[in-house]
């Protein structure tokens, strides 16, 4: 969510804009871009696949045009021009590009039009291999073909042919088919077209290391300041920025690793370390180029002067944390510069910005300033006027902070610091539930506090819907009152303008057992896909990047209730189906080195296939509330009874070979 500014021009494809461009001088990127400090990084390979002047600035190079058919000013998605075919028939913009390796490809461009008729097709070696009839809209909407499978040689044509309206396309992007391909069957037919739609369209964000691309284009610059070699990323913001943002990186994690983006996530989140340096006060920068070095100038001025917001310092730990679970991998334990980022973060970041309120002698709280964004603020709702010191946003971030760095130092070996961040996790916890958010419930509930001391209480939606979703408000009817009035404000007056808002809300629920509301707000987000953005030259609310990953996250994270641990080689899962689905079922799951399928009947039987892998996994099965009897393939088994955060379950742990197929059913 990168509302520090609102965009003006949306150019997904900005990588688009790139051939007339000059690079810069080591000096000029610097002060346009100040790059990250990093180890001495080794010059990126070519991509496999390249695609002249996709957003055809420099007047279509590379490009193929037919009578009828050029390059205009009038109506670009972004930059300066575009590409056009007049009505009527037989008239096509086509480029063909050669494969230097082996790779399956998505190729996405930005498409508007006058009428019907119009395709958008890609050919292999002669052969049709993907095509798309265009809808009827004057407005630019992204469009998406493939994956398409290519050897070394294979000729791959990208053509625009004409229809019985004229036909616009700008910004053309190649992205890598992504590493896993997770499939959803279910009793719920929207269950299942909602998963397809989500990984096809995340997929499509992704960019291919090593394609050259503009530096800091945003909706001021809109050619940006230079180019670059893009590394292993995907796009996390505004689709007109040459960039991705903390928050929005954060809130995506979990789906890019529901696909395999593991490669992406560690660069991603490694570049955000790097830049939480003594100079920023320990804040990484709000937002980072493609290239994971230069930061992006529209929200970086100099070392004193950048976007930053305190919730995004501990997400970006808690997610750091999570990638670990997804994949078992220790550099997210021995890498310096990841572990520096995570001590400084809960350490001296809290103790530098905790001066404005008191807490006591038990807790320090990190503060904003209160001065807007470019001074640091305490919350991510930027729509608010309101000066906060502190914010419900930013503590429970903090508290899910400490949680991690005690996971991460526990799994690193490190007992004493394992054991102090959990003490200074539930003393956090216990100071927000008795001091800091007060009594009360629903409006009454604390979620900030001013820089002059005073409490806030009302709506105050990111700094109200964070706080039940990172836990840190304790169980009981408290909680659940609060719970209750998120629901009814999100759906007043007082809700959110912006699509990517929303997206938190099925979050909020899941982590709360409320599976019936989270699938409303999923299902709400879903029905929103094809609605123009707020941001009118963002596209749809689809094409938000934001949507699509969370949407997968919260049906395998939240419907599934898939809790990884490939350190560990546990699988956790509870079914979390909402009223009226009878099943749903994933297939290609993978954590670490295995694959999983999994499926759920109900609350109260579940199916794990260990479909590939080089040992077993433990798979512990979930259900919620006190069961007599659990069974495994149908014999009664010991199964343990667990109070996990004011929630009753039943439990029992199985041991799944690869190849094999276990069932546990509570009666």
């Amino acid at each position: 969510m990168t509302r520090s500014r609102p965009a003006l021009g949306s150019a997904v494809a900005l990588l688009a804009a790139l051939t007339p461009l000059t690079p810069l001088t080591p000096l000029a990127v610097a002060q346009a871009a100040p790059a990250a400090p990093a180890a001495p990084v080794t010059a990126a390979a070519p991509a496999l696949l390249t695609v002249s002047d996709p957003g055809f600035e420099a007047g279509g190079s590379g490009w193929q045009f037919t009578r009828g058919t050029g390059t205009a000013v009038n109506y670009p998605h972004a930059g300066a021009r575009l590409a056009y075919l007049d009505a009527g028939s037989g008239m096509k913009v086509s480029q063909t590009v050669s494969a230097t390796g082996h790779g399956a490809y998505a190729i996405s461009a930005w498409i508007a039009t006058g009428g019907p008729g119009g395709r958008y097709v890609l050919r292999v070696n002669g052969s049709p291999a993907a095509s798309l009839d265009l809808p009827v809209t004057a407005q630019y909407r992204r469009h998406t073909l493939g994956p398409v499978t290519l050897a070394p040689g294979d000729r791959l044509e990208i053509a625009f042919e004409s229809g019985q309206g004229w036909v616009n396309a700008d910004d053309v992007m190649v992205s890598p088919a992504t590493p896993a391909t997770p499939r959803i069957t279910s009793s719920d037919p929207e269950a299942a077209e909602m998963f397809a739609w989500a990984t096809h369209k995340a997929g499509s964000w992704v960019q291919l290391p090593g394609t050259p691309g503009p530096l800091n284009a945003d909706e001021r610059q809109t050619g940006g300041t230079g180019t670059g070699v893009y590394a292993p990323s995907y796009w996390a913001g505004y689709a007109n920025r040459s960039g991705y943002y903390s928050r929005d990186m954060a809130h995506q994690l979990a789906g890019a690793g529901v696909l395999g983006l593991h490669a992406e996530n560690k660069a991603m989140l490694r570049a955000f370390a790097e830049s939480a340096t003594a100079e920023h006060a320990y804040y990484p920068v709000w937002a980072l180029n493609f290239d994971n070095r230069t930061y992006l100038s529209i929200d970086y001025r100099r070392p004193d002067l950048f976007v930053r917001e305190v919730p995004a310092v501990f997400e970006l730990v808690q997610k750091a944390e999570e990638a670990y679970r997804w994949t078992g991998d220790r550099s997210y334990l021995d890498d310096p510069v990841l572990w520096d980022f995570y001590r400084h973060a809960t350490e001296e970041f809290v103790t530098l910005h905790d001066g404005r309120k008191g807490n006591g002698d038990r807790v320090k709280v990190a503060e904003g300033t209160g001065r807007g964004i470019f001074q640091g603020v305490a919350s991510y709702n930027e729509q608010s006027d309101e000066p906060l010191a502190e914010s419900g946003d930013a503590i429970g971030s903090q508290y899910q902070a400490y949680r991690a760095m005690a996971a991460l130092a526990r799994a690193k070996g490190d007992a004493r610091t394992a054991a102090d961040f959990a003490r200074r996790a539930r003393e956090l916890r216990t100071y927000f539930n008795t001091t800091w958010s007060g009594d009360g419930s629903g409006a009454d509930m604390v979620r900030g506090y001013t820089i002059d001391g005073r409490p806030l209480t009302g709506w105050g939606k990111e700094n109200s819907w964070f706080m039940p979703m990172k836990q840190i408000i304790e169980p009981g009817a408290r909680r659940e009152a609060y719970l209750d009035y998120v629901d009814a404000q999100a759906e007043g007056e007082g809700r959110p303008e912006n699509i990517e808002a929303l997206t938190y809300l099925p979050d909020t629920f899941f982590t709360n057992n409320r599976p019936d509301t989270a699938w409303k707000w999923m299902r709400r987000v879903y029905a929103q896909k094809d609605v123009q953005h707020v941001n009118t030259r963002q596209g749809t609310n689809g094409d938000y990047p934001e949507v699509s990953f969370t949407l997968i996250a919260q049906t395998v994270q939240g419907l599934m209730g898939v809790t990884p641990n490939a350190p560990a080689r546990l699988l956790t899962t509870q079914s979390r189906l909402p009223s009226g689905m009878a099943w749903l079922a994933v297939e290609d799951l993978r954590i670490g080195d295995s694959t999983f399928a999994l499926k759920h009947e109900g609350a109260h039987r579940s199916t794990l296939t260990h479909t590939s892998g080089s040992a077993p996994y433990t798979w512990e099965a979930r259900f919620a509330g006190h069961h007599d009897t659990v069974t495994v393939d149908g014999v009664a088994r010991p199964a343990e009874t667990r109070m996990i955060d004011g929630a009753v379950y039943t439990t029992v742990r199985v041991r799944v070979a690869p190849g094999h197929t276990a069932t546990a059913e509570a009666r």
